[in-house]
């Protein structure tokens, strides 16, 4: 797997740097090297590469207005590079793959290079499903179930695995298998990880996309319940029952949501 990557930064020696470090990863080809923002949002535009290490401050057109001139197409990946730490919370509501201060570790530029790999190995997983599932809706219609079962699990590496989340001024980044429900308080939600409470700003709605949801399943109208986490399952009166969580937290399913969760707790 060759990383097709676009190299952005407003000073020629911080370029000049981070290409003569990346020359040790065999699997990253540098495509194009761009000064400034716009530069660099035709470069991405032209070239649509895998990657792009993005320096944020940039006079005129700083990396996060970047990111904001690709919504109409599919970004790529994005490092942001940066000399100041304060960005890096801005840096992660972007949904950045990471960020890395300057001047750029040798070692650190390899523990992202690693999580990008992932994230590309996990892109293009679903990618070929999808596209293998195309070319067979053509060709052979009847065919298209029998991918169902084989494709579950790479389907299922389009939904996050780690969940940033902004916090009393702090990013948290967790692990979506330590979070046990998740309650609903208008557009915030309390994400419960069995020892800490934290809180994010949005909407259950959208959060459900983001959660795979033959673990993560709504059981009330404003709560979502890790199903791998669920310990005992209490009947209620009424056709309801409780479920009782890993932490001890016992979490109410109202009638309507009870045959979900029956699918997939026994």
């Amino acid at each position: 797997m060759t990383i097709r990557t676009i190299l952005v930064d407003d000073e020629p020696l911080a370029i000049q740097g981070l290409e003569l470090r990346l020359q040790a990863h065999d699997d990253v080809e540098i495509i194009d090297k761009c000064q400034n923002g716009r530069e660099a949002i035709r470069a991405i535009k032209t070239h649509k590469p895998d990657l792009v290490f993005l320096d944020i401050q940039m006079p005129g057109f700083d990396g996060f207005s970047v990111v904001q001139g690709l919504m109409e197409v599919e970004p790529p990946l994005f490092v942001f590079v940066t000399a100041f730490s304060d960005h890096a919370v801005k840096a992660f509501e972007a949904q950045a793959v990471d960020y890395l201060m300057k001047p750029v570790e040798e070692s650190r530029l390899a523990d992202t290079l690693d999580r990008v790999r992932q994230r590309l190995t996990e892109k293009r997983g679903v990618e070929e499903v999808d596209r293998l599932k195309e070319v067979l809706a053509e060709v052979a219609p009847d065919s298209v179930e029998n991918l169902t079962d084989g494709g579950d699990q790479v389907s299922s590496n389009r939904f996050e695995k780690l969940i940033n989340i902004k916090d009393r001024g702090q990013i948290f980044r967790v692990d979506v298998d330590t979070i046990e429900r998740i309650d609903a308080a208008g557009d915030y939600m309390c994400i419960y990880t069995g020892d800490n409470t934290l809180i994010l700003r949005e909407t259950m709605k959208d959060l459900e996309k983001r959660l795979d949801p033959r673990r993560f399943q709504r059981v009330h109208r404003s709560t979502i319940v890790n199903l791998d986490l669920v310990k005992e399952v209490k009947p209620h009166t009424n056709g309801e029952c409780f479920l009782v969580l890993g932490s001890g937290a016992q979490v109410k399913v109202s009638r309507s949501y009870r045959d979900v969760v029956a699918r997939f707790v026994h």
